[in-house]
């Protein structure tokens, strides 16, 4: 079976092509400024890149040329889009009705529309790609695989806020948490390194990219996670806020005369640590470089950065009695020995974990990090959305077809 996976942004769309007899990338790229000048498509095959420079006034349009590379005699993975068995969707918001990946017919695009209230900016461009790919590739099935849906079996101690009850009974107002199909594919791989048996296991993934949470996975289902009910909540991010007292909201309306959506775009595209290097930089790398030859802002800015995330990774181990291994992934998790060194030393020494130096002194290779006589195992385990949705759709396909034959 051949998968193609589709990622839809506002302007972007990022795609995979997967034989998935073999698991093995056909081709992949980045449609970027769809519907605005400038826009267009960066495809890779193997080593080769291809730049397509050309108006793409909508997903449907920017989709239909990402096609064409797919199926082109060069730089495509296929001769002929017959060739394309599946299309998977990441759709960051499943809400309460999907605990789990969906073949996508009338009745799932109804609940993904419903739902879209509650991811206003990320749904809508998702249901555009399946609407697109819908009328591009009519008869091939498309799967929805959600971003919620790995946290969705959380107890309700873990996602209900102390609000009044009648605002999760009216609009649902809960933790649902995100980065799900990371914290699934990272904590599965991180069992299968240390012949743990997933479904009896204390795993906490650490995923630190511009949006960065902390997952806490018993016995292979997440029972807690730091972002809630929008990806707002939680650590310290690129441009995010994180946790703060929902009293400065209200503080900063009236003392600077701010309306709720300002407030919003100030928590959401001016914090994190762009907000506390003063509007330096919202990239790690840039951070980093400047804490390291001491510069005090951006030393202090990574200083907040590690302590949020080992504040929740402590959270979780009492969450969940104890915790077996701890996995780093994403941009910064996979790319920054410094900041997972100094969170595992800084803070989590008292449960017996040894840093190996120079087995941490690595960029984006799967690796345990510390030392063989370390009682609790840290890995950086890069990961795989993409490879996480096309297993995904694969396995509801052929679910559907087994289906049919009885």
């Amino acid at each position: 079976m051949r998968v193609l996976v589709v990622n839809c942004g506002s302007s972007s769309i990022k795609y995979q092509f997967l034989d998935m007899e073999t698991e093995q990338v056909l081709c992949k790229g980045l449609a970027e400024r769809i519907g605005i000048p400038g826009s267009r498509i960066v495809h890779k095959k193997d080593d080769q890149k291809t730049v397509v420079e050309k108006p793409m006034k909508d997903h449907e349009d920017a989709l239909k040329y990402v096609l064409e590379l797919v199926v082109d005699e060069k730089v495509g993975g296929v001769k002929d889009l017959s060739e394309i068995d599946a299309v998977g969707h990441r759709v960051v918001h499943g809400g309460e009705k999907f605990s789990g990946s969906v073949l996508i017919d009338d009745e799932v695009m109804r609940a993904l529309e419903e739902y879209s209230y509650l991811a206003p900016l990320h749904n809508p461009p998702n249901i555009m790609g399946i609407k697109a790919m819908m009328k591009l590739l009519p008869g091939v099935p498309n799967v929805a695989v959600f971003d919620t849906a790995f946290h969705s079996k959380m107890p309700a101690k873990a996602y209900l806020y102390a609000i009044p009850y009648e605002y999760y009974k009216k609009y649902k107002i809960r933790r649902y948490g995100f980065h799900g199909t990371s914290h699934r594919y990272v904590s599965k791989r991180t069992a299968e390194i240390l012949g743990l048996d997933y479904h009896k296991s204390k795993i906490i993934t650490v995923h630190l990219g511009n949006g960065a949470s902390v997952a806490a996975v018993l016995n292979g289902h997440s029972i807690d996670t730091s972002m809630g009910f929008t990806p707002l909540e939680g650590l310290v991010m690129g441009t995010r806020s994180g946790d703060i007292d929902p009293s400065i909201v209200t503080f900063l309306m009236e003392k600077e005369g701010l309306t709720a959506e300002e407030v919003y775009t100030i928590l959401n595209k001016k914090s994190g640590v762009l907000g506390l290097t003063d509007g330096f930089s919202s990239d790690m790398r840039d951070i980093e470089d400047k804490a390291l030859e001491g510069d005090p802002v951006c030393r202090l800015a990574l200083d907040i950065y590690e302590y949020r995330i080992a504040k929740y990774i402590g959270a979780y181990i009492a969450a969940m009695n104890g915790v077996d291994a701890i996995a780093f992934t994403a941009g910064v998790g996979e790319n920054s020995p410094i900041t997972r060194k100094e969170i595992c030393e800084n803070y989590l020494s008292f449960l017996g974990i040894k840093i190996d130096d120079e087995k941490n002194n690595i960029k984006g290779e799967e690796r345990i990090i510390t030392t063989p006589d370390s009682k609790v195992k840290v890995l950086l385990v890069p990961t795989n959305e993409e490879l996480m949705i096309a297993r995904d759709t694969k396995e509801i396909i052929e679910k559907g077809l087994k289906q049919l034959e009885y």
